[in-house]
């Protein structure tokens, strides 16, 4: 049942979050990059990132060929840290976490990078194994996705990890000794693979994931993290003119990988530097990291390839807070959405009561082809309907549109999300058909008409609440010849639901082309 215990969670929340704001602060610091991210928890409970803080270090290129950081690569790592302890210190942050993965933990040297950091900086190195890794960019997956099943991947600059997941727990793991950096240091000589080379990259990467059993012909969505994998999506969605906001839960097939190793493998360095979607300093890496997704994706005989915005930096914390009070991810999300835009939970709750009731006798009738997934669709947008009051009255509908279409909703993907903002935004058919302009080749016809009247039977159910005081105990349904009688049985003065209710009735007679009677009742 879809957030039925809406209003006890919530409780849940404001005990553990105390009322406070609070601060969290998280250092990661890759082969590649060095990252300082600092969060906030939302009123909701969510941690939302407020600070960004990216230092482009490739400390791998520093990390010699018998395992020893060198004195530069000392340098540049504290140089870096020093630059995140002077944000941190404004910030006010204490017990900032400070994790590294692939290179120092590589080096034979890191005890001694250990002790120097320490003794130079705010912050203590904690050292992840390739076990810890791997789990945590897992952890981050199966937190902000609704995937019950499926192989991860992060590709790093010095490490690459794989998981496999079943039933949302890890069954496999393992970190190859290769990233988007190392590659290109072994295999290419350039700024830009030549055939001949990316032919050998290929060859070694295929090589090492065939070596794992578990991951061969598995047919499954691969979900990756990382900021090679941000950026394919980001390139991908710049060739396709992509019509909303948002990377999190991005989908691509095979050939939409292909597609963007073929676009980039067209431009010259200096054409890649500029690349709008591309960051700058991954140029030179984005083809070798474009090439190990689209052989991890022939390996496995993906169904899908999908992004996940949340990684390792995530999963530490997803760890620290231990298991949501949630039973799923979407329930989490939806949560979020009504604390942050103040949604009347008691209102959405009696119209569920009518809604559902009405999709159902409509169906029971023939008066319109639906299924339980529309049901289920409908359930979700009563929860998110109109939230754009929370921006403005005026114009609710097109904020709750623009909220809901370009917003990351963790459990959804972006078709879904485009038809929750359809439902949970309904006015009118023109404003309806201006919000669909943009995704006409996502539906067919048919399902645009199912979601328009969707929609409109959402707002014909919340006109019969319009003073939010619960008076509309049921709805009766009866269908003859030429009308369709609804009867609505109220337990106090209904004029101004009569009102409201008959003036958006006409949505659904549009759709159902026959006139509809309404008789309000007292009693019953």
């Amino acid at each position: 049942m879809f957030l039925e215990n809406f209003q006890f969670i919530f409780f849940l929340h404001f005990i553990h979050k105390g009322g406070r704001t609070l601060k969290y602060g998280i250092i990661d610091i890759g082969s590649n990059t060095m990252r300082l991210v600092i969060y906030e928890r939302s009123k909701s409970g969510r941690l939302r990132e407020r600070e960004n803080v990216k230092i482009a270090a490739r400390l791998r290129n520093y990390l010699t060929e018998d395992g020893w950081l060198t004195d530069e690569g000392l340098h540049v790592l504290l140089e870096g840290l020093l630059t995140f302890q002077d944000v941190t210190r404004f910030h006010r942050l204490h017990d900032v976490k400070c994790v590294a993965t692939a290179t120092i933990r590589q080096a034979r040297n890191r005890d001694d990078i250990v002790r120097i950091v320490a003794e130079r900086t705010d912050f203590h190195i904690r050292i992840l194994s390739e076990y810890e890794e791997a789990y945590y960019g897992f952890l981050a997956v199966v937190q902000s996705t609704s995937f019950h099943e499926g192989i991860t991947v992060d590709i790093g600059g010095g490490s690459t990890e794989v998981t496999y997941f079943h039933n949302r727990e890890l069954v496999d793991y393992h970190s190859f000794p290769f990233g988007a950096l190392s590659l290109k240091r072994d295999f290419v000589a350039g700024n830009v693979p030549t055939d001949e080379e990316l032919q050998k990259l290929r060859a070694y990467v295929e090589k090492q994931f065939q070596s794992l059993p578990w991951l061969k012909q598995r047919r499954l969505p691969i979900i990756a993290i990382g900021g090679s994998a941000r950026n394919v999506v980001q390139v991908h969605q710049m060739l396709q003119n992509y019509p909303i906001a948002g990377i999190h839960q991005y989908e691509m097939k095979r050939d939409h990988i292909v597609e963007v190793k073929k676009y980039l493998r067209s431009l010259t360095f200096e054409q890649l530097q500029k690349v709008e979607a591309l960051s700058k300093d991954r140029a030179d890496l984005i083809i070798p990291a474009v090439e190990v997704f689209q052989t991890l994706y022939e390996t496995v005989d993906a169904t899908m390839f999908i992004l996940s915005r949340k990684g390792l930096r995530d999963g530490i914390f997803y760890e620290q807070f231990g298991p949501s009070a949630f039973p799923s991810v979407l329930e989490e999300s939806f949560f979020e959405l009504a604390q942050d835009y103040e949604v009347n939970t008691n209102h959405v709750q009696h119209v569920l009561k009518l809604v559902i009731p009405l999709f159902e006798q409509v169906r029971a009738l023939a008066l319109f082809p639906l299924t339980g997934e529309d049901l289920v669709l409908l359930k979700r947008a009563a929860h998110v309907f109109y939230l754009g009051q929370y921006v403005d009255e005026e114009a609710s509908s097109q904020h709750t549109f623009y909220i809901l279409a370009n917003r990351t909703i963790d459990g959804l993907n972006h078709r879904d999300r485009v038809q929750l903002a359809l439902v949970a935004s309904f006015k009118n058919k023109t404003l309806f058909k201006q919000y669909i302009q943009p995704f006409h080749s996502w539906f067919t016809r048919a399902e645009q008409k199912k979601l328009r009247f969707l929609g409109a039977l959402l707002k014909f159910a919340y006109s019969l609440n319009n003073t939010k005081r619960n008076i509309v105990n049921r709805l009766q349904l009866e269908r003859h010849e030429e009308t369709i009688v609804i009867h609505i049985f109220c337990n106090e003065s209904f004029k101004a639901e009569e009102y409201q209710a008959e003036k958006h009735k006409k949505h659904i007679e549009k759709m159902l082309k026959r006139p509809i009677l309404l008789q309000f009742h007292m009693g019953g």
